[in-house]
């Protein structure tokens, strides 16, 4: 588990945040098919991939000479409960709070 300040650090870029928000909504996803999205460089996309991956909040695989990254929904989940439960109210519960109330 990464400390809640790596955490937020790899959050802390839109960037970063759009890439999860693809993988989480499209699942699996190349190299190549993020930087047609985001058109932009592919050794920027590969940076913010590899400081994500560092974090622990995405995965690779290789395939040939493909590299797919996945969202490590896992890991997610249990960095927003520990950063929720640094903060929130003692009497507050992470499932008392509805997206969006953030």
């Amino acid at each position: 588990m990464i400390s809640c300040v790596d955490f937020c650090k790899a959050l802390g870029d839109e960037t970063r945040q759009r890439i999860l928000e693809m993988l989480l909504a499209r699942g699996e996803m190349c190299v190549s098919d993020l930087v047609d999205a985001f058109n932009v460089s592919q050794p920027t996309i590969s940076h913010h991939l590899t400081l994500l991956k560092n974090a622990k909040l995405v995965t690779s695989r290789r395939e040939g000479k493909q590299i797919f990254y996945s969202i490590d929904q896992e890991n997610v989940i249990a960095c927003c409960g520990t950063l929720f439960a640094k903060f929130a109210p003692e009497d507050v519960s992470p499932t008392d709070v509805l997206p969006g109330d953030a």
